[in-house]
């Protein structure tokens, strides 16, 4: 039986209530429709009490060595550093040393940088903080081109709102997808945001009951590799442009975007809860064949369909692999 996972958010004298609550939000809420869960406490290395900007204060468990833990959650630092305490360098890299997984949103990202767990590492951070960051930590795989980053171990965010992102992905990384569908949809997220990969978590198609939410409803229900966007705009009773018009207004990307989504979404829930061959989740999943799957999973999960079974699937290791071997030979084959 799946044991629930012990996570830490580490308060340091920078502290964002924004990024905070993201936080205990994500991992500290008790959510009764999960068997097992996070069991989650806030502590800190060097106070026990934080202000806030408008005159609130929090109060949290000061303690001299961080406690063993699963996650640790870095919910903000400064982004200027020069002489970052001993005890958080010492801390962070013995927890790191230990397996732990750690993730920082926003500025929390040159703490890790100074601990050296991102040196030969994909990281990101806020925009604003962008060039000193980089210009602090030259041995870190700057990229400003994703909303987050994480490689199982290490992970960190572009900005506040985007450590949400990168929070649900942790979830389903622990839990599952269908466990990360239901935490998005508790917090009511908006359309999947582009921008990184493995950012495809289920999220409401839109809000309200209108017209538009109606036909992408639908398309989920009915995906195939001959549905095409007019056929969505259709159901919409909508012209092709005045639908283009309003999907991009509602969700900030192009509906063909959205659809590959959908798509890979569908197969990423078929390949962690089923042992499908490639070839059937492919086109339950509105693909044409394995071969366009697997090129879609390169480009936006950067991995193979057989990898991602193999990480996320529910089945035993072995069944797992010979779900991963006949991946491989239809790809030698074809």
């Amino acid at each position: 039986m799946q044991q629930s996972v012990k996570v830490i958010i580490l308060l340091t004298e920078s502290l964002s209530l924004f990024e905070y609550g993201c936080a205990t939000e994500l991992f500290a809420l008790p959510r009764d429709e999960f068997p097992v869960w996070y069991t989650t406490e806030t502590v800190s290395l060097t106070d026990t009490h934080y202000a806030g900007l408008s005159g609130e204060s929090l109060m949290c468990r000061r303690v001299s060595a961080l406690p063993p833990c699963d996650l640790l959650v870095v919910p903000s630092f400064r982004a200027s550093v020069v002489d970052v305490p001993d005890i958080y360098l010492r801390e962070l890299q013995q927890h790191h040393a230990r397996g732990g997984r750690t993730i920082s949103f926003c500025s929390g990202s040159f703490l890790l940088a100074a601990a050296g767990l991102l040196d030969n590492r994909v990281a990101t951070t806020h925009w604003r903080y962008a060039s000193a960051l980089k210009a602090q930590f030259p041995y870190i795989q700057f990229r400003d081109d994703i909303l987050y980053h994480y490689d199982g171990q290490v992970g960190c965010s572009a900005g506040s709102a985007a450590g949400i992102d990168l929070g649900i992905e942790v979830i389903r990384c622990d839990f599952g997808h269908e466990a990360a569908n239901n935490v998005a949809r508790r917090l009511v997220l908006p359309a999947h945001r582009s921008g990184g990969q493995s950012q495809f978590v289920a999220k409401p198609v839109s809000a309200g009951n209108t017209s538009l939410s109606k036909s992408l409803e639908w398309a989920v229900r009915n995906l195939s590799h001959t549905l095409t966007i007019s056929d969505i705009a259709a159901k919409a009773n909508m012209t092709r442009r005045t639908f283009d018009r309003q999907f991009k207004r509602s969700f900030r990307m192009t509906p063909g975007m959205w659809l590959t989504q959908r798509k890979l979404e569908m197969a990423r829930q078929l390949l962690e809860s089923t042992q499908l061959p490639v070839e059937t989740v492919a086109m339950r999943a509105g693909f044409e064949n394995a071969a366009s799957l697997r090129i879609s999973f390169k480009k936006h999960i950067s991995v193979s369909p057989g990898t991602y079974r193999m990480q996320f699937g529910r089945y035993p290791a072995a069944e797992q692999h010979a779900a991963a071997s006949v991946d491989t030979n239809s790809a030698l084959s074809g």
